[in-house]
């Protein structure tokens, strides 16, 4: 039988400490982390994964306990217990928790915490028993924006990359993981070559806007004149569109998208650098491959350009060098 994984997020030490005491002998409950407030534990998740069951404070730093419930509850339902001083019968504040889908509620004393856990181990263990066979815990539990994707791909290119894109999107069957573009245009052209792409395509093909969740299936093409990077907020990846200057003498720039790939995906990206005049991209490439991303170049046979995949190999940042044909392969390849 799967062990129950068990995360805690408590801004008291004393608890973290405690609870995590009490369950470390039992052979159905795995302890896979603990954070003093919801944000640092949405970073720590990327490493651990998603647990199993919460078991959740109310009152912490950076981010209350009901508004962190609320916003899982939408995007990735987990069992979560509340265990809080605040979490007293009758108080309003049950009612909003209990709206929010938490499934037990604990009452601590402000007073003799780890004593009142240490004698409520039994009722404890128990509430991390019913809660890791909660409906929240099946298979299936809601419909993620992803699908069943764990990677996202980011594609440069620049000179002669447009018909290099038609040829790899429009070989590419629904169902893909998300694919961020960018290609070197003025502004007042993306959107046309979003619009006839998607014409010509299986997946969804869009200018990027600002706010836009990663959804699976779907390419968004960098707008013209505006950087595109990725930013991971809770469970979900979103797309922001920003202003600033060029970079590597673009705007849009690959070198952007790039590292924020680095920064927010780690290994969990995959960089593809096509053809294209200068060197846009290559440290930003690097900056991926330098954190466990795998990175890929279109060879110089397949090029019109063999400048922009030239140095990011002559950088170290990539792992392999392809045809176009073994692009497309490629990316069939990626889940």
């Amino acid at each position: 039988m799967n062990s129950i994984k068990l995360f805690i997020i408590d801004d008291s030490a004393i608890v973290r400490q405690t609870i995590s005491h009490l369950v470390k002998d039992e052979s159905d409950i795995e302890l896979i982390g603990v954070a003093a407030d919801p944000l640092y534990a949405m970073e720590k998740f990327k490493t651990t994964g998603l647990p199993d069951v919460l078991i959740l404070d109310i009152e912490m730093p950076r981010m209350d306990g009901v508004t962190f419930l609320k916003q899982i509850m939408k995007e990735q339902p987990i069992a979560t217990i509340i265990c809080s001083s605040f979490a007293k019968l009758g108080s309003s504040i049950v009612d909003d928790i209990r709206r929010a889908g938490a499934v037990a509620l604990i009452e601590k004393p402000n007073l003799q915490t780890k004593q009142f856990l240490e004698k409520s181990k039994e009722s404890l263990l128990n509430s991390i028993r019913v809660a890791g066979k909660s409906s929240f815990n099946k298979k299936i539990v809601v419909a993620k924006p992803m699908g069943n994707a764990k990677k996202v791909i980011a594609i440069g290119s620049s000179t002669g990359g447009v018909q290099v894109l038609e040829k790899i999107l429009k070989a590419l069957p629904s169902g893909m993981a998300p694919i961020l573009i960018t290609q070197h245009m003025p502004a007042g052209f993306t959107a046309s070559l979003a619009k006839r792409l998607n014409t010509l395509c299986r997946l969804r093909v869009k200018q990027a806007e600002d706010g836009d969740v990663l959804e699976q299936s779907t390419v968004y093409i960098a707008q013209g004149d505006k950087h595109m990077t990725i930013e991971k907020s809770a469970l979900k990846y979103i797309i922001r569109i920003k202003d600033g200057p060029k970079v590597s003498h673009h705007r849009p720039s690959v070198d952007v998208l790039f590292r924020s790939f680095a920064q927010e995906l780690g290994s969990s990206g995959v960089g593809i650098i096509l053809t294209g005049m200068g060197s846009d991209g290559a440290r930003g490439m690097k900056a991926m491959f330098d954190l466990g991303a795998k990175t890929y170049a279109q060879d110089e046979e397949s090029c019109v350009v063999y400048g922009m995949p030239n140095e990011a190999v002559k950088q170290g940042g990539v792992t392999n060098s392809l045809s176009i044909q073994k692009i497309i392969e490629l990316i069939q390849s990626i889940r």
